[in-house]
């Protein structure tokens, strides 16, 4: 994909959740009336969408391989659903293991060339249901509310649209940092 070094780009990075359970998900989601879910990948953010610029775009990229670089692939688990309400109108699956791993990742990430302020405070998660009807809300947080999956996170992505909100992935990064207990015992 060729970016225009000025043009607007939105840009969105992410740790996907693998299969079956990414489709599972994205196929419950779809259910629930959430159309958007088909142009999303599944996925735990790492830095909501940011409007940029292409050559912002390239730098961020070099950015967010260092990060892979420093960070080492680290064991997920989904379990169960959570919500937002009343401030936000979301359910979502949470992150029951790997929440410090994700934390750490976002920070990295945001740490960046393309940075933003959140508008509330980072808590990893898979959204499910998002600004659909209370009805629906309720159902999806019953319906999921004994999900698990269980999963090795080795990986996160870059991805972008112009204005379409239709999510390509762009670049995918590879965790790639030092097992902090293996360097634990060499000490």
């Amino acid at each position: 994909m060729s970016l225009q070094p000025h043009g607007p780009v939105t840009v969105g990075v992410a740790l996907p959740v693998p299969e079956p359970w990414g489709r599972l998900l994205r196929d419950a989601r779809l259910g629930y009336g959430e159309d958007r879910a088909a142009h999303i990948p599944t996925h735990v953010t790492l830095l909501p969408p940011t409007e940029t610029t292409g050559a912002r775009l390239e730098v961020l990229l070099e950015h967010l391989a260092t990060v892979g670089q420093q960070n080492p692939p680290f064991d997920m688990v989904l379990r169960g659903t959570g919500t937002f309400r009343p401030v936000s109108q979301v359910v979502f699956i949470q992150v029951a293991q790997g929440v410090s791993s994700c934390e750490q990742l976002e920070r990295g990430v945001r740490s960046g060339p393309v940075s933003r302020e959140l508008e509330f405070p980072y808590h990893p998660h898979v959204t499910l249901v998002h600004d659909e009807p209370p009805d629906v809300l309720d159902r999806a947080f019953a319906d999921l509310a004994d999900f698990t999956a269980e999963f090795v996170a080795t990986e996160f992505v870059a991805y972008v649209h112009h204005g379409d909100e239709v999510w390509r992935p762009l670049v995918t990064f590879e965790l790639e940092g030092p097992d902090p207990q293996a360097t634990a015992m060499e000490c």
